[in-house]
């Protein structure tokens, strides 16, 4: 499935449109202290532990995204939006979502 943050796709033609769907993966924010606590790669003020949490994250929220698509009747989603959350009370946890509008395409 094509997924892009453009609001077309070149060299395909969208001919049905199936409205905006979502994907969202929450990690909580101890487990980034977990993983400071156990992290030996931070090389220049980069974790690598936390990309790959953050990254982890990331991938999770766009197959919940084609997912949506699918089901929505879609092949591909167009104009994604990746957006990053600080959330809970004491913004204890991390949200990542991805949005678009599922399309299908010939």
């Amino acid at each position: 499935m094509i997924v892009t943050t453009t609001p077309g796709i070149e060299g395909s033609r969208i001919v049905e449109y199936f409205g905006v769907v979502a994907g969202e993966a929450i990690v909580g924010a101890n487990i980034f202290r977990d993983l400071f606590a156990s992290v030996t790669d931070i090389v220049g003020g980069r974790s690598g532990a936390y990309e790959d949490a953050l990254r982890g994250a990331r991938e999770t929220a766009l197959r919940e995204l084609q997912q949506a698509a699918r089901e929505a009747g879609g092949n591909a989603v167009v104009g994604v939006d990746i957006d990053y959350e600080v959330i809970g009370k004491s913004g204890s946890m991390l949200m990542v979502s991805a949005s678009g509008t599922a399309v299908r395409v010939e």
